[in-house]
């Protein structure tokens, strides 16, 4: 062999030998950065850092108010783009057209004018069915924000003119089929071949003789006769949150349940409350079991009274209890611990509990588990404790938050329709944003200025007429702050009714039935809900942003 043969083959063998090395040192160290990352990266906390595109996501559309001052986040009821439909057995809007059904059934009732001057007609009779049309008639011309679903028979009034009628409706602009409650004395004359004619109506819960029965017990010791009807405004018939139960031991053993300890967004705002608990509902749904949820709330120190924050707020006090538990499948944290261990204590084999102790754990690997229970614990330092991690990351893109599932409570939402009501659903309502926003000159330079009540004053003339009704939704504390308004309209405040949440309310009745027979306070959260509703439903709203003031909604140079 020749001896360059023998000199250049070894110089090539190395030189593969050497390429071939650092391709697998770059390999590895490749690798190696790829499998730090995953384990030292977090994904950003959408509280912090996604909370801009969250908020553009949530509040896209007419209900939204105090949108960035954190308030509240809407509900899945504002977020529907359209209004949701009603139950299969839910009664048909009164229209022109069913009127006109109602008339060809009733037929030709009309008094026999040749024989009586309509004149001397004085009493009416409010069972004649051409009294309701003649009613039915009179709503659709007035109150045309309102949908009518059904009326009772009227009743006789205070004088022989007059009548007094009961209906159910709902507004407009609120998406869900929530019912409400009205009732209103009319007082009638009588027109061409003596049909019925409104002459005029009564406010708001006028007609109390049409008002619902309550029963209530007898006063006084142990003695007999029983419960005793009594006239007054008595609890909605149309609320049932009631606990459910899980029945039977068997029934227990054969479900699938998911349950989530306590974690780091106890006593957090309730927009991470809301944002939380939607993940924990969410994946229980693609999981397909049954989410074990905590009534008891922590209510954030932001909307307390007292500044700090307060525990053993009911659920129900805020949310729709109801329509969540028609929604999804749900069972209360009580029940759900007494059935788990009343089966461990008389079955020798105990139930099957899969513990998960970090929101690392995906949906998706769970997805196949045949645990009874699959136990979510929260016990790392924030902010690994929040549930919404579960829900970040590849999560998000098969677990869906059901925003449906989630309403305002309907004990608020009474509220709402009784103030929307006395002032006969006609008003304007402007929304006025202050609190430490007016106190922050750097982030808000204007804003103090552009919401003095002057400059309000000025503004309003160019948009809402005078002496209309004007609602004025706000944080500012000062009642008397708004007098100025007053020279040009007929303002109202959400203090003005505080008697619809005081010691006699129906409100005040029904949340102390949920705390034991303990007065619940009507807290920071609940006003922010009422006074968001009342404002979306005035027929002219004007912002604090883009209307009263140029200054940006998340401060200077963020518009």
């Amino acid at each position: 062999m020749k001896e360059s043969d023998l000199t250049t083959e070894p110089i090539a063998q190395n030189l593969i030998k050497l390429i071939s090395n650092v391709c697998f040192s770059v390999f590895v160290f490749t690798v190696l950065i790829f499998t730090v990352i995953a384990v030292t990266y977090q994904p950003p906390d959408p509280w912090l850092e996604s909370a801009p595109a969250l908020t553009k996501l949530l509040t896209a559309n007419e209900n939204a108010t105090f949108k960035i001052d954190g308030s509240m986040l809407n509900t899945g009821e504002d977020i529907a783009s359209s209004p949701i439909s009603p139950p299969a057995n839910s009664t048909r809007p009164v229209t022109e057209a069913t009127i006109e059904l109602s008339e060809e059934k009733i037929g030709n009732m009309t008094v026999n004018s040749s024989s009586v001057d309509c004149d001397d007609l004085k009493v009416v009779n409010c069972s004649d069915p051409r009294v309701l049309v003649a009613v039915q008639r009179f709503n659709l011309r007035i109150f045309k924000s309102i949908v009518f679903l059904e009326y009772e028979t009227p009743v006789n009034g205070s004088k022989p003119d007059e009548c007094d009628v009961s209906w159910r409706f709902r507004n407009k602009k609120e998406k869900s089929w929530r019912r409400y409650r009205d009732f209103r004395r009319f007082k009638f004359a009588f027109g061409e071949n003596c049909t019925y004619k409104v002459f005029h109506t009564s406010g708001w819960h006028s007609g109390v003789n049409a008002r619902r029965f309550r029963i209530k017990p007898r006063g006084g010791g142990g003695g007999g006769g029983g419960p005793k009807a009594t006239r007054g405004v008595g609890r909605d018939p149309e609320i049932n949150d009631t606990i459910p139960t899980l029945g039977s031991q068997t029934n227990f053993r054969r479900g699938k349940y998911l349950y989530y300890s306590r974690g780091g967004d106890y006593c957090k705002g309730m927009n991470q409350y809301m944002w939380s608990f939607l993940c924990g509902l969410g994946e229980a749904m693609y999981l397909n079991r049954t989410f074990v949820m905590d009534l008891s709330l922590c209510l954030s120190s932001s909307y307390s009274s007292k500044g700090v924050d307060e525990e053993g707020k009911d659920f129900r006090y805020y949310f729709d209890f109801e329509h969540l538990k028609e929604s999804a499948s749900i069972v209360e944290e009580g029940e759900f611990v007494r059935d788990w261990k009343k089966w461990n204590r008389s079955h020798k084999r105990k139930v099957p509990v899969r513990k998960v102790k970090t929101h690392k754990v995906s949906p998706l690997q769970l997805s196949k588990d045949k645990s009874t229970i699959i136990w979510r614990q929260f016990d790392a330092p924030e902010p690994e404790n929040y549930w919404y991690r579960v829900c970040e990351g590849q999560a998000s893109k098969y677990v869906e938050r059901p925003w449906q599932t989630l309403w305002k409570s309907k004990r608020l939402m009474n509220i709402v329709s009784e103030i929307s009501g006395k002032m006969d659903w006609d008003f304007d309502a402007v929304h006025v944003v202050r609190g430490e926003k007016a106190k922050d000159k750097k982030l808000w330079p204007h804003l103090d200025e552009d919401t003095w009540p002057d400059a309000i004053l000025n503004k309003l003339r160019g948009l809402v007429q005078p002496w209309r009704n004007l609602y004025v939704a706000t944080n500012e504390p000062f009642y008397n702050y708004f007098d100025k308004l007053r020279s040009q309209y007929k303002v109202h405040l959400l203090d003005d009714y505080s008697y619809l949440w005081g010691n006699n309310s129906e409100w005040y009745n029904e949340t102390s039935l949920l705390n034991n027979g303990k007065p619940v306070e009507f807290d920071g959260y609940m006003r922010v809900a009422v006074d968001t509703e009342v404002f979306i439903r005035g027929k002219t709203r004007v912002e604090t942003f883009n209307n009263l003031t140029m200054d940006c909604k998340d401060g200077i140079n963020t518009c």
